[in-house]
């Protein structure tokens, strides 16, 4: 028999995280549960589908005595939603793995099941590596490139966020083929060479969960798996496999024609004349002259076009070139500073956008590649 007294904020809020991890379709009935471990006064909460495996840990009113069970994922949460600040009752017969919880008004009455089914963690190697970083750094390297991420089962490496560690450094990068993210940090000094890329789930997840601030995450890894401690909670997940293409190759040396934007002033411009581009190719074109680019969009088909001025600082060649609106414009909302450089080398080659003044210790570089204009 266990029995414990917990506050009804505290369980629904945990649940309510790690329940994002569980698929709705699991393979292993047990995946379908959360399993519950009672250790003292220390209520621990696991959710997995396999791969990704979250665990969190709330403090208990009072408990008596200790062991584990699992309850079914769906009811519970949605049952607790509503129930504001009260002291629930939660009495487990570890016999017939009953399951009662009793509130201020009423009670469920739920069937459990046996934990020892539940899958452990994996395990990592003695090899693993175990690098500290601050929580906010992760979640910014997360936040600021995942959105660059490819969705591309033939070629998974591109789908996920790349944690390149130098000894001075770390940078995380991600790409799908068209466009770069690079978000370098010099505050982390790991002093290591090694390097994992971060699924796109457990990235999700993260976003989530990390609190922005000086908190030290525990990152440990080895070739085929990680770990992230924190404070509040412990992941555990299943690493790609394979090689990251080399992304310093495809960052253009030179760009000798530079344009320094008002950020706001292009993605409004941008995404009003968008509109009227062809919807399948959704392509604009930038024509730079001395301090002005001129954004066009237009659509031959249906005989629509768009076009307007943005000031600029820019006193190059007259230039031209082509992008697919959508890509341009989500890098630029995925930029904090006030101007952006705009760095150009030939309407064939990729475009850098960077920040015209980054953040402490940050070095930021976005990359697009260009389409061909039917002009």
């Amino acid at each position: 028999m266990i029995k414990f007294y917990v506050s009804s904020v505290s369980l629904f809020s945990a649940l309510q995280s790690l329940g994002k991890v569980i698929e709705s379709k699991n393979f292993f009935p047990i995946l379908d549960c959360f399993l519950f471990e009672l250790y003292g006064e220390k209520l621990v909460i696991t959710a997995s589908d396999r791969e990704t495996m979250l665990v969190a840990g709330i403090d208990v009113i009072t408990a008596e005595g200790s062991g584990s069970f699992a309850i079914e994922s769906k009811r519970l949460p949605e049952s607790l939603k509503d129930l504001s600040g009260q002291t629930l009752t939660v009495t487990v017969d570890t016999d017939y793995w009953t399951v009662n919880i009793e509130y201020e008004n009423g009670c469920f009455n739920l069937i459990g099941c046996d934990s020892n089914k539940y899958p452990p963690p994996k395990s990592l190697k003695y090899t693993a590596v175990t690098v500290n970083v601050e929580s906010q750094i992760v979640l910014n390297g997360i936040n600021r490139t995942l959105f660059a991420a490819a969705v591309d089962e033939l070629r998974p490496v591109m789908n996920g966020v790349y944690f390149d560690f130098k000894p001075d450094s770390l940078t995380f990068v991600a790409s799908d083929g068209y466009r770069l993210v690079r978000m370098r940090n010099y505050a982390v000094k790991c002093g290591v060479e090694t390097s994992f890329i971060l699924p796109p789930k457990p990235a999700n997840l993260l976003k989530g969960l990390l609190p922005n601030n000086s908190d030290i995450i525990t990152i440990t890894f080895d070739y085929n798996n990680a770990r992230f401690t924190t404070p509040d909670f412990e992941m555990f997940f299943k690493l790609i496999e394979g090689r990251f293409p080399n992304y310093k190759a495809v960052i253009p040396v030179e760009s000798p024609n530079v344009a320094t934007i008002d950020r706001l002033s292009l993605l409004a411009a941008l995404k009003r004349t968008s509109v009227y581009a062809n919807q399948e190719k959704g392509r604009v074109k930038l024509e730079l002259s001395e301090n002005e680019i001129h954004v066009v969009a237009y659509d031959i088909d249906f005989d629509t076009s768009a076009e307007e001025k943005v000031v600029c600082r820019y006193s190059a060649i007259p230039f031209h070139i082509g992008f697919k609106a959508s890509l341009l414009i989500e890098i630029l909302a995925n930029i904090s500073a006030s101007e952006v450089l705009l760095q150009l080398e030939d309407p064939s080659r990729p475009a850098i956008i960077v920040p015209s003044a980054n953040e402490d210790n940050e070095d930021m570089l976005m990359l697009l590649m260009p389409v061909l204009l039917d002009d």
